[in-house]
């Protein structure tokens, strides 16, 4: 298995509701920042989708960035639910974003639940650290 490749036409995966090409293809591609906390965690889950790791890199906070980061291609996300968001507007420095991430792996479904802090520095949202 690999990861799927988007067009530009296919509904994002972080089910905004939009295209690729009007979501989260132009934070992936640079030539946008997420301007708010949860618009970078809908595109960081759509790098774990695509298997996106120069991204997931890049809006990873220093302090907390791995070396490198490795993604099994046998696992299938299946849809992004966003539980609540805290703060991460255009004008926070802070914010949270809690999500529950549904997934297939080896037969048997699972989910990730996870309540992630974001910072936002020089105009960028950064991941920092999920609990």
């Amino acid at each position: 298995m690999s990861f799927p490749a988007l067009s530009e036409t296919d509904r994002c995966p972080c089910l905004s509701g939009e295209t690729y090409q009007h979501c989260c293809r132009r934070f992936h591609a640079g030539t946008s920042p997420a301007p708010t906390a949860e618009a970078l965690m809908r595109s960081r889950y759509t790098a774990f989708v695509t298997g996106d790791t120069d991204y997931l890199v890049r809006t990873w906070h220093p302090s907390s960035r791995p070396a490198h980061v490795d993604l099994d291609p046998e696992t299938n996300w299946r849809r992004l639910d966003i539980v609540s968001s805290v703060a991460g507007s255009p004008l926070d420095s802070t914010g949270t974003v809690t999500f529950e991430a549904h997934y297939r792996q080896d037969g048997a479904l699972g989910i990730q639940r996870e309540r992630s802090t974001f910072v936002r520095e020089e105009g960028r949202w950064l991941y920092v650290a999920g609990e």
